[in-house]
């Protein structure tokens, strides 16, 4: 017997007793279609979170100084680090494979537009940081090189700062009082997700060229260096270099990791891909569960079937079917019967997908538009694929022991068996 043989037979099977067959196949649709629900949850929110944690940056690094936790060049523990004017230089200058490097201060400053005075967190920065950090303009411009090199007074607001100041008003070409000092608006942010960040999301920041806190502060060494290595590869071996860079100019010893604290984003971002497989995962084994309700009713539908035939069964061993073709044919039938319903399951799910509105994650925190952030379902080629690879586990589970039952039968027996 040949392939469409038998799919033509099995489907004549199922065709015998229509009522039992459907309501058989209505547990597999829903189990279906919870399994793709369920994952594709798990896949819209792991993405969710893992956009709100890029909002940050693109595989960036930051350091900041700390306390030594060992003796070196004759100099007991516990003395303080702090980062000076130079060090960014000297790292830039001694790791080619970092791509980008900046210095920043992070700082509250009083800014003045009209008669409104507002403090807002503020940010001194050199000219890679924006690449590193996305800081992506949605009115205005950029800083430019001229504006590091002429120590320009120009200031780019985040979304949220430039509404806490400008109520709405167009805020680029404006001239704002920072500290008492005059600074042009030149630029304002696009209203971005962000899930982490060193003292405030950037919506709610402004940013000003590093050099002008000479003038406003009087300030010459950073808080803070934020570097991205060449590959996310390498960020192991840049943090430790740059360490080793450090321990040379402040003399401490470069395996001490509390002399210099750091945050690497690049692992954090790591933790948090395997949150999202493990999220999906969970939800998969959850979905794959009530799959298994479904094909219960299945594997029941089948050792009725079996009992029923077992003349037939008789009849085709005595024939000279094998035991192979038995058991292929009533496998082949339960697998036929899960998967009719699976694709009137996965049918069902997409629609379900699109009629399910976005549920909330981040659009109310950060006022995003279009329900940028939120949680809204997928049922994408990947989601599909992994539903009907847990659908084929349950159909070949369903039908294996009935089918085995069938192909084990004695055909004298099963001859002498009266239905």
């Amino acid at each position: 017997m040949n392939v469409s043989e038998a799919l033509a037979e099995s489907v004549e099977s199922l065709q015998r007793d229509r009522l039992r067959s459907g309501l058989t196949m209505l547990g597999i649709v829903w189990g279906l279609t919870t399994v793709v629900l369920l994952l594709s949850y798990g896949r819209a929110i792991g993405s969710a979170v893992m956009e709100g944690f890029l909002g940050f940056g693109d595989n960036v690094i930051m350091i900041w100084g700390g306390q030594t936790s060992m003796q070196a060049g004759g100099q007991r523990a516990g003395r303080k680090i702090h980062l000076r004017d130079g060090d960014m230089e000297a790292i830039r200058d001694a790791l080619p494979f970092l791509s980008a490097i900046s210095r920043e201060t992070d700082d509250a400053f009083s800014v003045k537009y009209g008669p409104k005075v507002v403090l807002i967190q503020s940010k001194a920065i050199d000219l890679p940081y924006g690449r590193m950090r996305r800081l992506d303009i949605a009115q205005g411009r950029y800083f430019e090189p001229d504006d590091f090199t002429q120590h320009r007074q120009v200031a780019i607001f985040g979304s949220h700062a430039a509404q806490k100041l400008f109520n709405g008003f167009p805020p680029v070409g404006e001239v704002v009082q920072v500290e008492g000092q005059p600074f042009t608006v030149i630029g304002v942010l696009r209203n971005k997700i962000q899930d982490s960040s060193n003292n405030g999301p950037d919506n709610e920041n402004i940013f000003v060229p590093f050099e002008t806190m000479r003038t406003l502060r009087r300030q010459r060494d950073p808080d803070d260096i934020v570097f991205q290595p060449s590959s996310p590869a390498l960020h192991l071996r840049a943090l430790q270099a740059v360490r080793t860079v450090l321990a040379q100019r402040h003399h401490f010893n470069p395996l001490d990791t509390k002399a210099i604290n750091s945050w690497d984003t690049i692992e954090d971002g790591k933790q948090i891909v395997q949150f999202s497989i493990g999220l999906q995962v969970l939800l998969g084994i959850i979905g794959a569960m009530t799959l298994a309700v479904g094909g219960v009713g299945v594997m029941n539908i089948m050792l009725v079937s079996v009992t029923e035939r077992t003349r037939e069964i008789g009849l085709m061993k005595a024939l000279g079917a094998r035991r192979g073709e038995i058991l292929s044919q009533f496998l082949l039938e339960a697998l036929v019967l899960t998967f009719l319903a699976g694709l009137v399951g996965a049918l069902l799910s997409v629609v379900a997908t699109w009629l399910i509105p976005p549920m909330p994650l981040y659009s109310a925190l950060y006022q995003t538009a279009n329900h940028d952030g939120d949680i809204i379902l997928h049922a994408s080629f990947g989601v599909m694929l992994s539903s009907f690879i847990i659908l084929a586990v349950v159909g070949v589970a369903s039908g294996l022991l009935p089918a085995i039952r069938a192909a084990r039968m004695d055909p004298v027996i099963a001859l002498r068996h009266e239905g």
